[in-house]
């Protein structure tokens, strides 16, 4: 998701529990509509995650003779699914918007100055807002370009490669339940602000994928974008461009991890490939 997911993709965890009261108990009406902001956020994430599911996999289920997923990477939207630079441009766009916004926000000086807009705890749950926006215009503004690069039509291996495509988006989710998934998407920090809470300490563990690879999260992104059996040019720009946004912000993130964890990371990273296991640790 890179969308959802940086600054928290990799192999820190949150302690378990709400620290001790810091604050009176939120049951103000601030409190409460901080609650009910970070639900809206994460409920707005749920439903844009799902969709954006079938868009890539080119879900093509239909009930009652109605698509499910009515608009994919391959089918619908805009334009005639040819190759022209307008759709080019868009997409490319599209998907530069998307990276840029989850790039700045992510930044800790930019967390900054948007905490003096809002408030702290609802801080992340604007994060995700923002991730939602920017993935609802990808899926709403995107043309496809349906021209060939390969298409896999014989079985098993269509079937492999479908299957192995919805993996790669269930090792996204798990990911994110190994670290903490509430944290992640701004559920926690409201409901500690509802219940006057402080929120404990970072700690730093290697769940289950984390003991393979440093960011299991990105990898299941990889294998989503890339397992497919038909690939077009538009789902080639769309895997490539997001590609190259998570082996550049894989770096940032490992910059602040180094600087959050120290030396517990660098001993992690010398031992634990970044993506691909079994390929080893950073020297």
């Amino acid at each position: 998701m890179l969308y959802l997911c940086r600054n928290r993709s990799t192999i820190f965890d949150v302690a378990r529990g709400d620290g001790s009261s810091s604050q009176p108990a939120g049951s103000s009406a601030g409190g409460v509509l901080i609650a009910a902001y970070g639900i809206s956020a994460y409920v707005m994430f749920l439903l844009a995650f799902l969709y954006l599911i079938g868009f890539v996999a080119g879900a093509d289920f239909m009930v009652s003779s109605v698509h499910v997923v009515g608009k994919t990477i391959d089918r619908g939207g805009l334009g005639d699914g040819t190759l022209t630079v307008t759709a080019v441009v868009i997409d490319a766009a599209l998907l530069a918007l998307f990276a840029v916004q989850h790039s700045i926000m992510a930044r800790a000086g930019f967390k900054r100055w948007l905490t003096r807009i809002v408030p702290a705890p609802a801080e992340r749950s604007t994060y995700v807002l923002a991730s939602n926006i920017c993935l609802i215009a990808l899926l709403a503004g995107w043309y496809p370009i349906t021209h060939d690069v390969w298409r896999v039509t014989a079985q098993p291996w269509r079937i492999l490669l479908t299957v192995t495509g919805l993996v790669g988006w269930a090792t996204v989710l798990l990911s994110t339940l190994l670290i903490d998934h509430f944290d992640l998407f701004g559920l926690r920090q409201v409901f500690a602000q509802l219940r006057g809470r402080q929120l404990a300490e970072h700690q730093f563990t290697t769940p289950l994928f984390y003991r393979v690879v440093r960011h299991p999260l990105y990898l299941g992104f990889l294998i989503a974008f890339w397992m497919t059996p038909r690939m077009t040019l538009g789902h080639l720009l769309f895997a490539t461009m997001m590609t190259g946004y998570i082996l550049v912000a894989v770096r940032f993130e490992e910059r602040d991890l180094i600087r959050l964890f120290g030396e517990q990371y660098r001993d992690y990273r010398r031992r634990v490939p970044m993506l691909i296991p079994g390929l080893g640790g950073h020297p």
